[in-house]
């Protein structure tokens, strides 16, 4: 008789989750999935991803109707945005993806799925709806919830954060949205889009920390010329509930007198939380702290067949970086292979317009390691694509080390999260970039950037002048034909 009910038991029906559910139980591994939420999908399904992907969409789509004349195109009359349609949207959209993360799905691939709050009772079993379910391997992939900032009377004023914003009654008139991280930026021009005026304090130098200034710079100046309002450096000190609207006092850097906003609505986007207590882990000698469960590089926590992936590691708060967790959760428990996670290469984008996306080190990182680097960059303005689309805002930025092998790429413009996928490859594949420049791309693509930043590292080389002279001696070439003066009608 078998000691335990299951061979993997799976706290958390999000990302990581389903990834270790789905790939247990289709190795063999007799799985549990419990999910503590009445519907499998986790946070990004609900209220992150897909929602915030749909309504920004749906903001550029107005956006673009309303600038019309910039593509040849008459004004149009439109009629002011009826936010419960564009909830009503995505909910559409959510329920569609649904299917694939159904608890049917999960059955036929030949895992159980429980709903309830399970809570640890020993190091192999959780007691769940008045039961107790024991397994040799436990995944905990609970995810995170919303940080809320320490700020006066923010507990006792009506707010919003990830997980309302996109089941609104009505567009804001006024939107506040504390925190110039992805989630409050993406929200802050989609609402400014449809129609919201938006105000945006955050307590850093810059919005988008992770990434270079020159980069974030960049996308702030997009918003702004959008309508959207900037603070930065701003430290909210006190909340106010005063009916119709909310009011934030701030203090800016340097600055002794507060400043004063005022929205209808408020948006708290300032990071999230490992959703780690209450499950009992501490009693059963996991060390869990704010920060999340502690694991080693495998994965495993201080009791060796219990894993995390996901948010509830509090390290990157990705889908896809939950995704990848969740395969190492997999190869370890089941293959026993002791694979390690490795974030070197992990990319991430953020979904403003222009988009910026990243993959391994940027400028502010290879400084703080100590890297020496060379920059290498195109505008988005020299690519034929993006002038037919009108789209022309932004760069490609790649960094490479001494001996010019890529360390990392940064693109900001039009669709770069989709661009950055070559760049992905290259990097995991260890591509040389003379590969990449002598590969042909379909014309006229964006893509075209990509070969385009390698061949300029490339023709630095090529046409030097001491390649120059060395055809010139070798094949008695005669040189340049034009001197930039006015062309010559003689022939």
């Amino acid at each position: 008789m078998p000691k335990y009910d299951y061979d993997m038991g799976v706290l958390g029906g999000g990302s990581a989750g389903l990834t270790v559910a789905a790939g247990t139980a289709q190795l063999g591994a007799k799985t549990i999935l419990i999910d503590k939420a009445p519907a499998l999908g986790g946070d990004c399904l609900h209220y992150g991803c897909v929602p915030s992907k749909t309504l920004i969409r749906t903001a550029q789509v107005y956006h673009r109707m309303k600038n019309a004349r910039r593509y040849g195109l008459p004004e149009t009359d439109l009629k002011p945005v009826d936010y419960r349609d564009v909830a009503r949207r995505i909910q559409e959209v959510i329920a569609v993806i649904q299917k694939h993360d159904s608890a049917e799905r999960f059955c036929k691939l030949g895992a159980r799925v429980e709903f309830g709050e399970p809570r640890f009772v020993d190091e192999h079993a959780v007691r769940i709806n008045g039961k107790t379910v024991s397994a040799r391997y436990w995944a905990v992939c609970t995810g995170s919830s919303p940080a809320l900032p320490p700020i006066r009377g923010l507990a006792e004023v009506p707010h919003v954060t990830n997980r309302e914003i996109f089941s609104l009654d009505e567009l804001p008139r006024r939107l506040i949205v504390v925190g110039g991280g992805p989630i409050g930026i993406e929200m802050a021009q989609a609402f400014s889009r449809l129609g919201s005026r938006v105000v945006v304090l955050q307590r850093r130098g810059q919005i988008l920390a992770r990434e270079d200034k020159d980069m974030a710079d960049a996308v702030m100046a997009v918003l702004r010329s959008e309508g959207v309002e900037f603070h930065l450096n701003a430290r909210v000190e006190e909340v106010r509930d005063l009916g119709a609207e909310r009011e934030l006092l701030f203090t800016l850097k340097g600055e002794k007198e507060p400043r004063s906003v005022r929205g209808d609505t408020l948006l708290v986007a300032t990071g999230r939380v490992p959703n780690v207590q209450g499950l009992g882990l501490e009693e059963i000698g996991v060390s869990v702290s704010e920060k999340g469960v502690e694991v080693d590089d495998r994965l495993r926590s201080a009791q060796k067949h219990i894993y995390a992936a996901g948010d509830a590691l509090g390290r990157h708060f990705f889908t896809h970086a939950a995704g990848y967790e969740g395969g190492i959760v997999v190869t370890n428990a089941v293959f026993r292979l002791p694979r390690k996670a490795d974030y070197t290469l992990l990319p991430w984008c953020t979904f403003t317009e222009p988009e910026l996306a990243s993959v391994g080190m940027n400028e502010a990182r290879a400084g703080a390691a100590g890297v020496r680097y060379s920059v290498w960059t195109s505008e988005f303005a020299g690519n034929d694509r993006s002038q037919t689309e009108g789209e022309t805002t932004g760069r490609i930025k790649m960094l490479l080390d001494a001996d010019e092998k890529p360390l990392g790429v940064q693109i900001l413009g039009p669709r770069a999260g989709d661009l950055l996928g070559e760049w992905v490859g290259v990097l995991n594949g260890g591509v040389k970039l003379t590969k990449l420049a002598g590969a042909v791309h379909p014309y006229p693509t964006l893509g075209e950037i990509n070969k385009k930043v390698a061949g300029d590292l490339l023709a630095s080389k090529i046409f030097s002048d001491t390649v120059r002279k060395g055809l010139k001696l070798f094949f008695s070439l005669r040189g340049r034909a034009c001197n930039g003066a006015a062309a010559s009608r003689d022939v």
